[in-house]
């Protein structure tokens, strides 16, 4: 069988078993949203915590939730981190330094998970279990909480409320997150990945002197690190290691674990608006997206051109020889489409162009599908921005699921979109202007400024991979990252959420001749073409000058 056909297989493989989860995932996971009936650990966690959980909040409320979560959870994981070097289970490291502290703090805190160190020489267990893994479940719970309030935003009428955060969190986490993990990690063990607690122990010469591995929760951290999209390897090697991702099976899953919530999440969208086929538009235009970009890879990296490609069947520097260049595509397209940011082959060893593509899927917001909850309420917003182009080509007020998109609306909108581009290219800007942080790129030319493009696109949209060859363990990197993730995290969730607010306010507008039917194909064109050319607009001279020029010049 030849690498195209594997690859081409497993693709097919991969949408047939993502298609089959669909309906009944999006169903249950609406399901838990809109029930009114609390479990018994729920319960004992409302008491715990002090909230009434029946009790609605308006967006404000809503929003003051989200923020006091997250600020405690940056606290406590940078002290965890601090106080390392005298807690049991360290494995001998030392604690770890302030300004590494905090960009680990809030990258696992916003669901980015960029990481500046190596797991395994920096890390022990408690700070691995007890403080990174607990994050990858709730930061993946608040992402979702907002996505649904946003959905209620849609939904309600005449109220302004968009449900009770705290509800919204705990279920997240223990009806949806901790069983598909639960199951997810019992399939990995059984792949090969590992799950103990063991010490730092040698195993062998290599090259000269001894070579040490050290054991972990492996399994349980993996599974929620790509089914969260969160991305934080155990290993620095991340899911490249055999550790973390054994077999070509076990990377087959990790890649549908990815994609499990974000496209579900749809079905649950329309369920909960009442309209399952306003979901399927969203899906459509996800799916597109997703499968044009995968396409589009898995071309650039199997087109040949010279005596070494051709050897190796497709562009195999950098990639696991036991994924190989279909797998290794499928896997990078997903990962920075969605916010995972978890890698099993590095990025900057693809081709010229294929390395732009992950990139821009980076720079489309992360929306085809998007992160689990914010690649939802983020194709909701370009729905918006899309239904405003209708309205303005015809010269009607958009409606969009019965809502009007007025003056607020649209500027709510547009404040959404314009966040993350603004902190992706001030910030290099400033970093390629200064001297201390541009010694950080191992590579010159377009592929140096790639690096740098890649870590702030990276960091600003929360997907936490990185382009390989910038030393980004500095003060300057560790603290300007650590900022534009809290920035690239938390002021689209102001804007998200008082958006929702605002079209909870609203009474239903009446469906006539003239409202444009949101749940059509030629919605789903619309939608597709308005995020491909916004996207384009904003970031195609950042584009140009990085792997752009180095595609067409190889």
């Amino acid at each position: 069988m030849s690498s195209v056909t594997a690859g081409v297989l497993q693709l097919l493989a991969l949408i047939g078993a993502l298609a089959l989860v669909h309906i009944p995932l999006g169903n249950y996971m609406a399901r838990v949203y809109s029930s009114q009936h609390h479990f018994r650990v729920e319960k004992w966690i409302y008491k715990g915590i002090g909230i009434e959980p029946d009790t609605d909040m308006r967006w404000t409320a809503y929003l003051r939730g989200v923020l006091a979560f997250s600020v405690s959870g940056v606290l406590f994981l940078y002290a965890l981190q601090r106080l390392q070097g005298v807690l049991p289970g360290s494995l001998g490291f030392a604690s770890i330094d302030p300004d590494q502290a905090f960009n680990t703090a809030v990258s696992f805190v916003t669901n980015t998970n960029w990481q500046s160190y190596s797991g395994e020489q920096a890390m022990g267990h408690v700070v691995q279990t007890a403080g990174l893994a607990v994050q990858n479940f709730v930061s993946a719970a608040v992402g979702m909480a907002v996505a649904v309030a946003l959905a209620r935003g849609f939904a309600r009428s005449r109220s302004g409320e968009l449900g009770n955060f705290w509800s919204d969190l705990v279920r997240g986490v223990v009806r949806v997150l901790v069983p598909l993990a639960a199951v997810g990690a019992v399939v990995l063990v059984a792949c090969g990945v590992i799950q103990n607690f063991s010490s730092i122990h040698e195993v062998g010469q290599f090259m000269g002197g001894t070579q040490e591995w050290n054991g972990g929760a492996v399994a349980s951290q993996e599974v929620i690190k790509v089914l969260g999209t969160n991305g934080g390897g155990y290993f620095n090697a991340n899911s490249a290691h055999p550790f973390e991702n054994a077999t070509p099976f076990s990377n087959l899953f990790e890649i549908f674990l990815i994609l499990l919530i974000p496209f579900s999440l749809t079905r649950t969208f329309g369920v909960i608006v009442g309209s399952v086929r306003q979901g399927y538009a969203i899906l459509a235009t996800m799916g597109t997206i997703w499968l044009g970009f995968v396409s589009l890879m898995m071309w650039t990296e199997f087109s040949h051109h010279g005596l070494a490609f051709e050897l190796a069947n497709g562009a195999m520097e950098g990639k696991e020889v036991r994924f190989g260049v279909g797998a290794s595509a499928i896997f990078a397209t997903s990962t920075t489409l969605t916010s995972t940011g978890a890698v099993d082959s590095f990025h900057s060893s693809f081709t010229g162009l294929g390395g732009g593509i992950t990139m821009l899927g980076m720079m489309l917001g992360e929306i085809a599908p998007g992160g689990v909850g914010s690649g939802l309420y983020g194709m909701l917003i370009m729905a918006i921005i899309a239904v405003f182009i209708a309205g303005l080509m015809v010269g009607r007020t958009p409606e969009y699921l019965g809502k009007k998109i007025a003056t607020r609306e649209i500027k709510l909108g547009a404040c959404y979109i314009l966040v993350t581009p603004a902190l992706v290219l001030v910030f290099t800007a400033i970093a390629l202007a200064l001297p201390t942080p541009a010694s950080s790129m191992t590579n010159s030319g377009a592929h140096g400024f790639s690096e740098i493009l890649y870590a702030y696109t990276s960091a600003s949209n929360n997907n936490g991979s990185a382009f390989a060859g910038l030393n980004a363990d500095t003060q300057w990197f560790n603290t300007t990252l650590g900022i534009a993730m809290l920035l690239g995290r938390f002021l689209p969730m102001v804007f998200v959420l008082a958006l929702a607010g605002s079209l909870a306010r609203q009474t239903p507008v009446l469906v006539t001749a003239g409202t444009l039917r949101t749940e059509k194909p030629l919605f789903t064109g619309l939608l597709v073409g308005a995020i491909l050319i916004i996207a384009g607009l904003t970031y195609f001279p950042a584009v140009a000058l990085g792997p752009l020029a180095e595609g067409l010049a190889s």
